[in-house]
């Protein structure tokens, strides 16, 4: 690194690290690598043929629009799709309380510009999103971090958190990155009634709520706050603002995400973003707007539903067939990943070496915490949705070497199958 131009680096620049998932997604990309570290889609569910189309229709018959300077909140009518969609999830908001943003991740980026000051407090789930962190730590905040389990973010721990003075929570409700785990409905509405008692917003972030695979759909939190809490369904007194994302039901690649919130908020979120980048993208709005109309999101989100299941069972039923017992893992009822824990004493970047040189690749857990605690060390997370079932029974065979052998005490030995074999023997 140049020594002159970091000189220059401001404050804010210089305690800025690289996201740990997007250097494994460097180590991924080797040919003969079975990689389970990011939350990638699978390529062969784009709909290709689709996005072909569109684009040639908003050019023939869109093109001064599509490719000019557009609105800062978004293109009315995707916004307007956007609201439609959400209502069949009780998410009654209207135009004006819906902003498109670059992805959630640049959503994410708004709120902590909006709400932060250097020093303040976010209640988090431990683990939680890395993206968040990395987003909420350019803006100087600190962490309130609350466990999660099986039913998602311990409430019954939350209070005592409150009590500190945090300026929002940061909650991912349903099927989270990275533990996979979803927040049970009662949980969901004894946070809403504690951030109304303590005065503390929420920011729910929903980029798998769609991506169901078993269970019934639970209310989302912006819609227990106005129904069961203030009992209004005006959107200017709520107390949560919502996010989501087509990247996980259409393409990453579109970068479109949007925020829900009052719209006076949603005004100064506006603001905001014309600083950064003065809108998101018309022409990929207006492309996403004509391959989501007539009903084809719907078709094409109950197709990634059945492919995905398929490979969440697949992974599932590989841990069960290698894995040792002293290992658990979590079972996702929907999203993109699950979450394991292993046995006190074992380390998952100790894990990590010794599996890339099984040739499988996975995140370790304490990219996922905010402090670097040992319990953070004992767990990793893996993604199923990009890869093909027998990829993934492969994929897990080989981690599960790895695992064994460190099991074992041999660590720093790269066993062969037979030796993990023999070990457990």
């Amino acid at each position: 690194m140049s020594t002159l131009w970091k000189s220059r680096y401001s404050l804010r620049a210089r305690e800025i690290k690289s996201s740990a998932i997007r250097e494994l997604l460097k180590v991924a990309e080797k040919p003969d690598m079975i990689s389970f570290a990011g939350g990638l889609p699978a390529p062969d569910l784009f709909p290709v043929e689709r996005f072909a189309e569109a684009c040639e229709k908003v050019l023939s018959k869109h093109s001064a629009f599509a490719l000019q300077y557009g609105p800062t909140e978004g293109c009315e009518p995707l916004r307007a799709m956007i609201a439609r969609h959400m209502a069949r999830y009780g998410i009654l908001a209207k135009v004006e309380n819906v902003l498109i943003t670059s992805g959630s991740q640049q959503a994410l980026d708004l709120i902590a510009k909006l709400l932060i000051n250097p020093g303040d407090r976010v209640l988090v789930e431990a683990p939680t999103y890395l993206g968040a962190l990395q987003a909420f730590n350019c803006y100087g905040a600190r962490y309130l971090p609350v466990p999660v389990d099986g039913d998602g973010l311990r409430t019954e721990l939350v209070e005592n958190a409150l009590r500190l003075g945090p300026k929002f929570m940061y909650i991912l409700p349903n099927f989270q990155n990275p533990a996979g785990v979803t927040l049970s409905e009662g949980r969901r509405e004894q946070l809403a009634l504690l951030a109304d008692q303590h005065g503390i917003p929420i920011i729910e972030d929903d980029p798998y709520g769609q991506l169901r695979y078993e269970g019934q759909h639970l209310p989302p939190l912006v819609v227990i706050d106005r129904q069961n809490v203030r009992r209004d369904e005006d959107f200017s007194l709520g107390n949560v603002i919502y996010l989501s994302s087509f990247s996980k039901t259409l393409a990453p690649g579109l970068r479109l995400g949007w925020i829900v919130a009052p719209a006076d908020v949603i005004g100064k979120l506006t603001q905001l973003k014309q600083g950064a980048d003065l809108h998101t993208s018309t022409f990929t709005q207006l492309v996403a707007y004509e391959v989501a109309c007539g009903g084809f999101l719907d078709q094409h989100v109950r197709q990634i539903r059945k492919v995905y299941r398929e490979r969440r069972d697949a992974m599932l039923h590989a841990l069960e067939e290698f894995f040792p017992p002293e290992v658990t893992w979590t079972h996702p009822k929907g999203g993109l990943f699950l979450w394991i824990s292993l046995p006190r004493g074992m380390d998952s970047q100790l894990l990590f070496r010794s599996a890339l040189a099984e040739k499988v690749a996975f995140v370790p857990g304490d990219s996922f915490y905010t402090s670097n605690d040992l319990e953070s060390y004992r767990h990793l997370r893996l993604n199923f949705s990009y890869c093909a079932p027998e990829q993934i029974r492969e994929g897990i065979r080989r981690l599960s070497v790895a695992v064994k052998c460190q099991l074992f005490n041999q660590s720093e030995i790269v066993c062969s199958p037979d030796a993990a074999l023999a070990n457990k023997a």
